[in-house]
């Protein structure tokens, strides 16, 4: 029996990794608080403890009584007792200390950095928005949007400013270059600016007039490499949501103001299945 897969197939092989994903015990589907440390000790939400921020470094005291098992504990997870710091760089994250549940673990704290802050998510299994997830609506699979596009790199990247789903976050945009490409049945050209991986792969954060309709406030579709003659492929099949539009507390980007296609996306993830309206990251202006 031949292994080739029709593209349909392939998309479906590639929906099915995609809700799985978003299905882990502590995805982004879990996310139930986003809270900035300050420099004083303090009590924070959902999770027991005392946490602060100084310099670079993060604080958490806490008694046994408290709960919370250290999850960088090489031995496996402790119980914390006393006084713990952590690092991490900005825009990195660290899954830091667990709490609850009959195995200790059900809420996940994950320590965050952002602008220069530090802050903590906590990632709850018994989340509702992840126990009720069956899955991301989608469009039918549309063959006329896996359109041919052209990169056309910058000599040097541009480093550009943006908003991001959560509105005490900046974020920053490395631009590699634009991908040309039109939409089948429309004439014009559409220029969208993308980053670039260490691999080569593009990916682009987009805006289209789809979005707060059928879609969420934007979307994103990545492609492989580009040719040597800057060709690559554009599946809108696979356009996703960021995680900001399932949950009030992602820090996602949002995309360069230049990114906005003037017409129609009808392909890809739509909005997501009972997710409350104000759940779904306004359109960046």
């Amino acid at each position: 029996m031949s292994d080739v897969k029709t593209p349909e197939e392939r998309w479906r092989r590639f929906r099915n990794a995609r809700d799985a994903a978003l299905a882990e015990e502590h995805g982004w589907l879990s996310l139930t608080s986003f809270q900035w440390l300050g420099s004083e000790p303090a009590r924070v939400d959902v999770v027991p403890g005392l946490w602060s921020s100084t310099g670079d470094a993060a604080q958490l005291t806490a008694g046994a009584s408290d709960g919370l098992t250290d999850l960088t504990d090489p031995a496996g997870g402790r119980i914390l007792e006393g006084t713990i710091t952590a690092t991490v760089d900005d825009e990195e994250s660290l899954m830091w200390v667990a709490h609850g549940g009959e195995d200790g673990r059900r809420v996940v704290v994950e320590l965050a950095r952002r602008a220069g802050r530090y802050a903590l998510r906590t990632r709850d299994s018994s989340s509702p928005t992840l126990t009720g997830f069956t899955g991301v609506p989608t469009f039918d699979h549309r063959p006329d949007l896996v359109v041919e596009g052209r990169f056309e790199p910058y000599g040097d990247p541009l480093h550009e400013p943006i908003a991001t789903a959560h509105p005490d976050v900046p974020g920053m945009h490395e631009t590699a270059g634009e991908v040309v490409f039109s939409l089948p049945g429309d004439h014009r050209r559409f220029r969208l600016r993308a980053g670039q991986d260490g691999s080569g792969a593009l990916s682009i954060t987009f805006h289209d007039t789809t979005n707060g309709v059928t879609t969420a406030a934007w979307r994103k579709v990545t492609t492989r490499r580009p040719r040597p003659d800057g060709g690559v492929v554009l599946d809108f099949n696979r356009a996703i949501n960021y995680p900001s539009a399932f949950t009030l507390y992602g820090t996602c980007p949002a995309p360069v103001g230049a990114n906005v296609v003037d017409a129609p996306v009808e392909a890809g993830e739509k909005l997501p299945a009972g997710v409350p309206a104000e759940f779904q990251a306004p359109v960046a202006g």
